[in-house]
């Protein structure tokens, strides 16, 4: 069963939606799911234009070669917990 997103889960699925380019309404995005592989298919290039967009929009750098990428980018809860993290 698919979690519901909160409106900050919403807002940063609209924005992986956009930057990306996907044919897909953000509001079917499952917080819980993976982003990669297996989720919504998303890869490394990915990774950056997200982290990019992140950047751009809420001003926090999320740099390539941080050790927590895996953890942070797993999910679409996971990327709005570690930016509220950031943010605060």
């Amino acid at each position: 069963m698919k979690s519901e997103q909160t409106d900050f889960e919403r807002e940063i699925a609209q924005l992986l939606v956009s930057s990306l380019n996907l044919a897909l309404d953000p509001v079917s995005i499952d917080p819980e799911a993976p982003l990669f592989r297996e989720g919504l298919g998303l890869d490394s290039i990915d990774m950056l234009e997200i982290a990019l967009a992140i950047s751009q929009h809420y001003g926090i750098q999320m740099r390539s070669d941080d050790p927590e990428n895996g953890t942070i980018f797993a999910s679409l809860r996971a990327l709005t917990a570690a930016i509220k993290a950031r943010r605060a």
